[in-house]
C-alpha cells in the first residue's frame, strides 16, 4: 500500500484501484476537537479536487476535498456515528471513504510521506 498527502492535508492510502481517503494527523491538530463529520454515500462520483465531504469542529468547518476521482465503495459510517475518531486516529480508523479510482494518472503530482511532513514544516 502506498500512502500519498495533498497540501490540502488529506491523506490517500492506494492499493490495487482502491483508494481510502482520510486526513492527516496535522489537519486535525489544526482543527480541534471534531463534532461532526459527513462523508459520502458509496456509489457517489467525486472528481479530483472538489467537495467530497464536511468535518466541523469546535473552531471550524472545513471541506474535505477528493485527492482522486472514482466511485465511493464504501463511507466510514464510525466516523459520523464518533466523530472524536477523527482526532484519536486521524491516519488510521479515523478514514472518510473508499473510492475506486477512474484516473490511477491523478496521483501523479501527489506528496509523499516525506514530502508531506517537510511543507508541514514549512506551515510553522
Amino acid at each position: 500500500m502506498t500512502r500519498y498527502f495533498t497540501e490540502e492535508h488529506e491523506w490517500i492510502d492506494v492499493e490495487g484501484g482502491t483508494a481510502t481517503v482520510g486526513i492527516s494527523d496535522y489537519a486535525q491538530s489544526q482543527l480541534g476537537d471534531v463534532v461532526f463529520v459527513e462523508v459520502p454515500q458509496p456509489g457517489t462520483e467525486l472528481a479530483k479536487g472538489k467537495e467530497a465531504a464536511v468535518v466541523e469542529s469546535v473552531k471550524a468547518a472545513s471541506d474535505i476535498f477528493s485527492p482522486v476521482s472514482g466511485k465511493v465503495t464504501e463511507a466510514n459510517a464510525e466516523i459520523e456515528d464518533d466523530p472524536a475518531l477523527v482526532n484519536t486516529d486521524a491516519e488510521g480508523e479515523g478514514w472518510f471513504f473508499r473510492l475506486s479510482i477512474s484516473d490511477p494518472s491523478e496521483l501523479d503530482g501527489l506528496m509523499d510521506e516525506a514530502g508531506y511532513r517537510e511543507f508541514v514544516a514549512g506551515l510553522d
